[in-house]
């Protein structure tokens, strides 16, 4: 179940995130978004989760309260940790707590070069609403309305 992570992990979630995202960095030709974010900020707004496993940190999610629902902005699982089922579970509890806080939907963003997310959001119930730029980058927006 993850945790708020708190005051002094930045540096932690910063590592996981950028470790996490690494293998993207030549499709992309440059470091995606979450490789820069401010993971003190983040935690100190409450919108950091992870995810511990005997002591060490492997899994981070970032939710940020909006106008239009829960956003995902930010899911990252530490490489030993792929497959395991951790980033489902851990999309599955941004959407309990989306509920949670009242909200009605849940969206999210990632580059279109990174194919693999938008099947797995698909798989997962998720539909792309469209198509944009963001800070350079081509993004795929994708929602899920929650009963």
């Amino acid at each position: 179940m993850p945790r708020l992570a708190i005051q002094g992990e930045d540096q932690a979630v910063r590592a996981l995130v950028r470790a996490a995202y690494a293998h993207y960095v030549p499709r992309l030709g440059r470091e995606p978004f979450p490789m820069t974010d401010d993971y003190a900020a983040r935690i100190a707004s409450s919108q950091a989760w992870v995810e511990e496993q005997d002591g060490a940190l492997v899994a981070a999610l970032v939710l940020e309260d909006t106008d239009d629902g829960l956003l995902i902005d930010n899911i990252a699982v530490a490489e030993q940790m792929r497959g395991t089922g951790i980033g489902r579970r851990l999309m599955q509890f941004a959407e309990d707590e989306a509920r949670r806080r009242g909200h009605r939907r849940v969206w999210l963003y990632t580059n279109e070069k990174m194919t693999e997310n938008i099947a797995l959001y698909t798989r997962l119930g998720y539909a792309e609403t469209h198509r944009g730029e963001g800070q350079g980058f081509r993004r795929v927006f994708m929602e899920k309305p929650l009963p």
